[in-house]
């Protein structure tokens, strides 16, 4: 792996998000959405330290997103990025936090840290003020793209022809509704502030990915109404079906809540 823009996936699911991104002048997370010691021992897995770790960029304020934010920052003086209407709805979650570590990152904008380019982009999740992030570095992207009802050609345009992505895969349709969840939560997963199913994100990915695009990640499975299995098999099968070179072109990894992904060069 000679690429100095690396990436690990080092958690991700409906119970806890993180991932760690590396270049040769900026460390940083986005989100951290685990206990604090679950992120430093994942990190230490891909044999990475927090310690080194620059800031975190957060999307949105539930816990599976910022469970281990106040504890990081406090632990190793980072510095903590998310929009104001984020940082509103997380204050008091979070813990103290000195408010030289606290920035406004404002949704539709671009922040540079070091040598990346973070490109901000809201979603439709029942959030305060949801935002995901495409990072920019030496003419290569990654785009993470977790926590929204819905892609509009809006966000489309945005994360088009990416180097990498980190995909939401939530559910299985079959399996939310016939599954044990009371039918209040399974409309709200199922509207347009939820989530994306698995045949949603093939369908998004269909729509994005471009020549440049050579992995992708499938994310946020729901533990109760998902399998890694059965949401690979279903993104690999529609993509096929639209005469997409999976595994020639491009290779989709799975993702997983307790184990971090190896480090992937872009």
């Amino acid at each position: 792996m000679t690429s100095d823009f690396k990436i690990s996936v080092l958690a991700s699911s409906s119970k806890g998000n993180s991932t760690y991104i590396e270049t040769p002048n900026s460390k940083i997370l986005i989100d951290a959405g685990l206990s604090g010691k679950k992120i430093e021992n994942a990190m230490k897995s891909i044999d990475r330290d927090l310690s080194e770790v620059d800031s975190i960029l957060v999307t949105h304020e539930h816990s599976d997103h910022i469970q281990g934010v106040g504890v990081l920052a406090r632990k190793y003086d980072m510095q903590i990025y998310a929009n104001e209407g984020t940082w509103n709805a997380m204050n008091s979650k979070i813990g103290k936090v000195p408010s030289e570590n606290k920035y406004v990152f404002g949704m539709g904008s671009t922040l540079t840290i070091g040598d990346l380019d973070i490109e901000s982009f809201g979603v439709s999740h029942d959030a305060a003020e949801p935002q995901f992030y495409q990072v920019h570095y030496d003419n290569k992207s990654f785009a993470v793209l977790t926590d929204t009802g819905y892609v509009s050609e809006r966000i489309k345009n945005t994360i088009k022809s990416a180097d990498a992505y980190l995909m939401e895969c939530n559910h299985d349709l079959d399996m939310l509704r016939n599954g044990d969840y009371a039918w209040s939560l399974k409309q709200r997963i199922l509207s347009d502030q939820g989530h994306l199913s698995n045949l949603d994100g093939a369908n998004t990915l269909e729509e994005i990915i471009g020549n440049n695009t050579k992995q992708i990640f499938l994310g946020h499975l729901s533990p109760d109404n998902n399998l890694k299995d059965l949401a690979h098999r279903t993104v690999a099968e529609d993509m096929m079906k639209h005469d997409l070179g999976v595994e020639h072109d491009f290779h989709i990894s799975d993702t997983d809540p307790e184990q971090a992904q190896p480090l992937y060069g872009i």
